[in-house]
């Protein structure tokens, strides 16, 4: 990284992800002049911590980016669709973390594992792609590129901090209510999650697909940039605090032998293989919390197709699925300002 240093704004800066973007920036050494933390009305007067101090936090207007070089959004999609062009025309290159932008076909989508060239297309706003499809996609790539893949079957087992602190907070009450045989309350999903799984992540659509669902499908295609590849998902939230869990089976153009898939996955950046399990050797959400990289085991031969592979792909869901994966992308968009 240069000696050069930017002015950064974090938008959503109170929340579980601008959170851990302020976290990350701190970490990586990202290399911050100014750090200006943004969110709504509610959240002034609060202040949070980097490098030491302890920095206000101011309410989020179009009038906030003056200075600005670089904003990273984490505050939702009405939000990012309301300010950061605001940024742009204020000089500032954003990083979206919403859907806001994600399939318009001006803005680049970016895994910077999987398409970092794509981030010198933008036009002032990149995007941030969703957590269950960054991790995904850090897999596929080294797949796709050997053999090309040709459909994708997806289930996820995703934790509640996706859905934000308020789920949070509604796992672990209702845990300690069930654990004292008393009555579990639901506000944030429509049913306990506490000891269950649901079927049911983001709103449903007319196709009968929840709308994380058709983000993954859609997302992938763009990522990968392969709008040939044929992906399904099924999205669950799970009573896990923090790390998405993904079943994945591949179907690939060309047959891939499970040793030489292992080989080109612990080749592949970001990516950790994990994969004995005859001493219970595979990847755990409560291993990947925290951490940077994808995990990935289970590799096996789906025996139902000619060329299939099964996989078991988990990753810290608010770290490389969110703040990580936007803290990587203003790197190369620093190194590009320069």
């Amino acid at each position: 990284m240069s000696k050069a240093e930017f002015n950064v704004a974090v938008v959503g800066a109170t929340g579980a992800v601008g959170n851990e973007m302020i976290s990350v920036l701190e970490g990586r050494g990202f290399p911050v002049r100014d750090i200006r933390l943004l969110a709504s009305k509610n959240s002034i007067g609060k202040k949070l911590s980097f490098r030491g101090k302890e920095v206000p936090v101011f309410e989020l207007t179009a009038d906030s980016f003056a200075g600005i070089d670089i904003a990273l959004f984490s505050a939702g999609a009405a939000r990012s669709l309301q300010f950061a062009p605001a940024a742009v025309r204020a000089g500032a290159v954003v990083v979206d973390n919403s859907s806001a932008f994600r399939m318009d076909p001006e803005v680049p989508l970016v895994v910077p594992e999987v398409n970092r060239h794509d981030i010198f297309t933008h036009k002032g706003i990149i995007a941030n792609p969703n957590c269950s499809t960054i991790q995904m996609v850090v897999c596929l790539k080294p797949i796709h590129d050997a053999v090309g893949v040709k459909r994708v079957v997806v289930s996820t087992y995703q934790s509640v901090s996706g859905t934000g602190k308020r789920a949070i907070e509604e796992l672990a009450l209702q845990t300690r209510a069930l654990l004292n045989m008393q009555e579990a309350v639901c506000n944030v999903y429509p049913h306990r999650i506490a000891f269950n799984c649901l079927p049911h992540i983001d709103s449903f659509t007319d196709s009968g697909y929840t709308k994380e669902e058709v983000k993954m499908m859609n997302e992938t295609k763009k990522i990968m940039g392969d709008p040939a590849i044929a992906v399904t998902a099924t999205t669950v939230r799970v009573p896990v605090f923090y790390s998405h869990s993904e079943s994945v089976n591949v179907e690939t153009h060309r047959k891939l032998s499970v040793e030489r898939c292992r080989e080109l996955l612990a080749g592949a950046p970001g990516v950790i293989v994990v994969d004995e399990p005859a001493k219970s050797g595979y990847p755990l959400a409560s291993v990947a919390a925290g951490r940077d990289e994808v995990f990935v085991g289970r590799i096996r031969e789906d025996r139902s197709i000619q060329n299939g592979l099964d996989m078991w792909i988990v990753s810290d869901n608010i770290r490389k699925g969110a703040a990580l994966n936007a803290v990587q992308i203003a790197e190369i968009v620093a190194e590009e300002m320069l």
